[in-house]
């Protein structure tokens, strides 16, 4: 079975007022102010897996600023995953600073068949894993058994539209202090798991899940090796970032990036398939 945690699709609405959409909000302006970023919907997603014979796609929710569009795109992503006859997983998104709203939007779309919260952005929401708002992320994760998808950035390196975000080391303290919740740091969690030889980190890094999405914009190619190396093969899934990478490019890296065939597996699939329950 291969799985992709990391999928991006936006509503129709979104398609057709682009441009409303990158002046009222400014995470989404940062990612798709460029013209050539792309923005897909739930059909080209699964034409897309047909291509690249991809099993399952987990489709992420958007750190909108407003409630009300946070609301819709979740509608959509849950929509799209009920008529994918389980093909599609929603991954839907809060803004966990709005306390109440919030709770009530997580139990909705808990309610709705949603696995996870994510891609969440917290400081697109203009809160920190270390009040309050985290604290209520992880027990609405804890109640209704959703996973938790964070964009987390790393510390060096080239900058890029929508690298600003979590920085690694509040992504750190909130896994440290949260041992029980299933937590995805996307992107390799900028890096985290490459330090899983610390000892007094390495314990917390071994026990969280990294996602491999846009892996080749910021990393080479001997990365999949060096991450097993330090943090074991049963956290890294494969996640293709789509439509920014597509699908099968990512599946490429992953199978010429040295690991055993073995190793392919689990990170193709066979981890993220433990990790959603499948």
């Amino acid at each position: 079975m291969i799985i992709d945690v990391h999928t991006h699709v936006f509503p129709p609405d979104v398609h057709a007022r682009r441009d409303d959409y990158i002046r009222k909000d400014r995470t989404f302006a940062e990612i798709y102010s460029n013209p050539d970023a792309k923005i897909a919907c739930g059909e080209e997603l699964l034409e897309s897996m047909e291509r690249a014979e991809v099993d399952v796609s987990v489709a992420l929710g958007f750190a909108w600023r407003d409630a009300d569009d946070c609301r819709r795109h979740n509608d959509y992503l849950l929509e799209t995953a009920a008529k994918s006859e389980g093909r599609i997983l929603a991954f839907c998104n809060v803004n966990a600073s709005l306390s109440a709203e919030a709770l009530e939007e997580v139990e909705r779309c808990a309610r709705g068949g949603a696995r996870g919260l994510g891609e969440l952005r917290p400081q697109s929401h203009d809160y920190t894993l270390e009040g309050e708002p985290a604290e209520l992320l992880a027990a609405v994760a804890r109640q209704h058994q959703l996973l938790l998808l964070f964009h987390v950035t790393e510390p060096v390196g080239r900058d890029y539209a929508g690298k600003d975000g979590l920085p690694m080391a509040e992504f750190f303290r909130f896994a440290q202090a949260h041992p029980d919740l299933r937590i995805i740091g996307a992107h390799l969690a900028g890096g985290l798991p490459l330090l899983a030889s610390k000892k007094e980190i390495g314990p917390v890094v071994k026990a969280l899940s990294y996602d491999t999405a846009a892996v080749p914009f910021a990393y080479g190619s001997a990365v999949y090796e060096q991450v097993i190396a330090t943090a074991g093969d049963d956290g890294i899934l494969f996640g293709s970032d789509f439509p920014l990478i597509t699908q099968h490019r990512q599946m490429k890296a992953i199978r010429e990036g040295g690991l055993t065939a073995a190793q392919q597996d689990a990170v193709l699939g066979e981890n993220a398939r433990r990790l959603l329950c499948l």
